[in-house]
């Protein structure tokens, strides 16, 4: 047996399942530590028992049929599902080699979700080019930080953050931003403006969405583009479609939740074909807000509800 966070209708719970077995093409991986991510706290409405964490960082016990690319002792880092527990099993395509031997699990347990987003985001999504200046909406949250980097170590020219808090905003330069942004300001596109000589940003990649997301349009750039992320500031809003005609802007929505294996295998890989070197060489990062114990995981998903964090919350199982 072994232990797992369960969503439950009064919450996350630590309750305690059979170990998983692999299956053809999987992972086997005893969990040594775990990420948070919104998407966990969707998760906690799911039906009773499903175990929730979509992260994770550990060692590969077992690998299933088919399996050549890890065999049992390596470290990787993962995302899947049911990652809040002892052990956890993943599609060997979604899993990444641990960058150094130096590199604590915490510190991996971070990275891959947000790699892998904001990658496909960036570049497969957004058509990053050497020198498009690049709008992260919405970049305190650790995905968000990611953004900040892989824009800048690919080549971006001018790089923009937004935040509503101005602590979080005056950290956001130590990840790469140029220049950072009040969102909560109404005179924010003006600003955004301002910073292009006029022209607007190139990309933008929108963790906000909702009643901003015409703020935004006006942020843009003509034949900007637009790849959305998240909606933390709401799911639906109006949207002025004159607008959007008159920048002629491309709108592109990516999730996880409609990709098929091989497609996050196709993501994964092309990740790290851009990345790899630069993980190795330690310069994408993401800072630890706090640590929890697996059995305070309802703790670690109340202070992620309550945006009251910096970077990533982390479970220490």
């Amino acid at each position: 047996m072994m232990r797992v966070v369960i969503a439950t209708a009064a919450g996350a719970q630590l309750s305690e399942m059979p170990v998983p077995e692999p299956r053809a093409g999987e992972i086997l991986v005893r969990v040594r530590a775990a990420s948070l991510n919104r998407i966990d706290l969707v998760a906690l409405r799911a039906p009773a028992g499903q175990v929730v964490g979509c992260e994770w960082a550990g060692d590969v016990v077992r690998a299933g049929d088919g399996v050549t690319a890890f065999q049992p002792g390596d470290r990787v880092m993962c995302t899947g599902a049911a990652g809040f527990a002892d052990y956890a099993v993943t599609d060997a395509g979604r899993a990444c080699a641990i960058p150094s031997d130096s590199t604590a699990y915490e510190d991996a347990a971070v990275l891959p979700m947000a790699l892998q987003t904001m990658h496909d985001a960036l570049v497969t999504n957004g058509g990053l080019a050497a020198g498009d200046s690049v709008l992260i909406h919405g970049a305190s949250s650790g995905v968000g930080l990611m953004g900040l980097q892989i824009a800048r170590l690919l080549g971006a020219g001018l790089v923009i953050g937004s935040s509503t808090s101005v602590a979080r905003r005056a950290r956001l330069k130590e990840f790469g931003a140029d220049l950072a942004i009040d969102s909560a300001d109404p005179a924010w596109p003006r600003a955004v403006q301002e910073a292009t000589g006029g022209k607007g940003v190139d990309l933008a990649i929108d963790q906000v969405s909702g009643a901003q997301f015409n703020q935004l349009m006006e942020a843009m750039a003509v034949r900007g583009r637009i790849v959305n992320v998240g909606r933390l500031g709401g799911a639906s809003a109006p949207f002025d479609f004159n607008l959007h005609a008159f920048k002629r802007l491309r709108y592109t929505g990516v999730t996880f939740r409609t990709r098929s294996a091989d497609e996050v295998r196709v993501l994964n890989a092309a990740m790290l074909a851009d990345l790899s070197q630069a993980l190795r060489a330690g310069q994408l990062r993401l800072p630890i807000d706090t640590r929890f114990a697996l059995e305070d995981a309802a703790a670690a998903l109340a202070r992620m509800a309550a945006n009251a964090h910096f970077g990533k919350i982390a479970l220490a199982p």
